[in-house]
């Protein structure tokens, strides 16, 4: 992981940004405390994605159950139909 300060990041941003694509990741500081990480696309998406499977998770746990059977399931999604 590269640290740089904020006037060197703003100087040397294309650079930067090649480094992230390179798959790296960029901590911006100023005055030594950390601002911003400059993160690869994907790594960002797939952190995103995994939070809301465990939001999700975490809701569901929540549920209380209903009784319901997969066959009743699957005929009221078929209601309606013509045969």
């Amino acid at each position: 992981m590269l640290q740089v300060q904020a006037t060197e990041a703003k100087a040397r941003l294309a650079e930067l940004l090649r480094t992230v694509e390179a798959g790296e990741t960029v901590v911006i500081t100023r005055h030594g405390k950390k601002i911003a990480h400059l993160v690869p696309a994907a790594d960002q998406e797939r952190a995103q994605r995994r939070a809301a499977v465990q939001r999700f998770l975490e809701k569901r746990a929540t549920w209380k159950p209903t009784g319901t059977t997969v066959e009743e399931i699957l005929a009221w999604r078929h209601e309606g139909h013509r045969v």
